[in-house]
């Protein structure tokens, strides 16, 4: 009774109202090496299929009262491709993504990986999106050679969005005031005790512009069947459905996770081949649609708010239209 006690007390006081169901405890090593599973098909040749689900992360994620650390989406995606790296029997990639997109940075250094990866290796890339490729998701597919939806999917919000609160209204109401001391003018720039200037709205709205024009680059360089008289309209912000995307040239094609591996596995000029994935120690990998998880978790958010969000506002690629109302 002690031990379930236990392990409640440290799932309720998990990040973002995650509930593990599985040993906390048992996640808490530091070196668990990556071992390789096969969940489909055979031969000697290897389709990798990476797993990349939920926010888009450049640090650790921490969960019941820290004890429990979650490996950020860029430290996982370097692992698993340093690994395929050394492997020559891996001829092809296949991306599962299945995100609303997280961090600028985060999303632009999994793109840069998939990209070397696939430049040095010289091997085929595709992107099977799932039922959410929005924003830096979508923005880490374009490391792809094509794109494949799934019919259901929603992907596109090509767009930035920085989320900050002004409380300066609030705290007046308490008898709270802001007292905040600076050297130099915009030194509390976003500061949510105060609302912001008009000078300070457009030095915000210029990194906005900068990030957003980079986001769209990207889009075009990997994209040379977008319709180029549309451009304003595919990338300002707006998402699609999988005939939307595909009608406007931000997807090749419609079809299943097979579907994907299939073409993979064409462009690499294989009849048969094994379909792997990388697990560790604690991680399940038992068919083609197993996530990257580790213990079961139940979600009670949408998203883990301190994955993203960090220790306050951040530019960001994400689609999050619950966090915004």
């Amino acid at each position: 009774m002690r031990r379930l006690c236990l392990l409640a007390a440290l799932a309720l006081g998990t990040t973002g109202c995650f509930v593990v169901l599985g040993n906390p405890l048992g996640i808490l090593e530091r070196e668990r090496p990556l071992e390789e599973t096969t969940v489909e098909g055979e031969g000697r040749d290897k389709v990798l299929l990476l797993d990349l689900s939920g926010a888009i992360t450049d640090a650790p994620t921490k969960h019941a009262f820290g004890l429990i650390e979650e490996e950020s989406t860029v430290a996982r995606v370097q692992s698993e491709l340093k690994k395929a790296a050394k492997d020559a029997r891996v001829r092809a990639l296949v991306l599962r993504i299945n995100s609303p997109g997280g961090g600028v940075t985060a999303s632009d250094d999994v793109y840069t990986e998939i990209v070397r990866f696939k430049r040095e290796l010289k091997i085929p890339v595709v992107a099977a999106l799932g039922d959410l490729a929005a924003s830096g998701g979508y923005y880490v597919a374009c490391a792809a050679d094509a794109l494949v939806a799934h019919p259901t999917t929603v992907t596109g919000s090509i767009g930035v969005i920085l989320v900050n609160l002004n409380l300066e209204g609030l705290l007046g109401k308490i008898g709270v005031r802001n007292e905040t001391f600076k050297a130099g003018e915009h030194k509390d720039l976003l500061s949510p005790l105060r609302g912001a200037t008009p000078e300070e709205r457009r030095i915000v709205q210029s990194i906005l512009d900068s990030l957003h024009a980079r986001f769209v680059s990207v889009v075009r360089e990997s994209r040379p069947k977008l319709d180029a008289g549309r451009i304003t309209e595919l990338t300002d912000g707006r998402i699609f459905d999988a005939s939307q995307a595909l009608d406007a040239g931000l997807v090749d094609g419609i079809g299943s996770l097979r579907d994907a591996v299939a073409l993979a596995q064409k462009a690499a000029g294989l009849e048969k081949a094994r379909v792997v994935m990388y697990r560790r120690a604690d991680e399940r990998r038992e068919n083609l649609y197993s996530r990257a998880d580790g213990p079961a978790q139940v979600n009670l958010l949408a998203l883990d708010l301190a994955a993203v969000a960090g220790d306050g506002p951040r530019f960001m690629y994400l689609w999050a239209p619950g966090l915004l109302r």
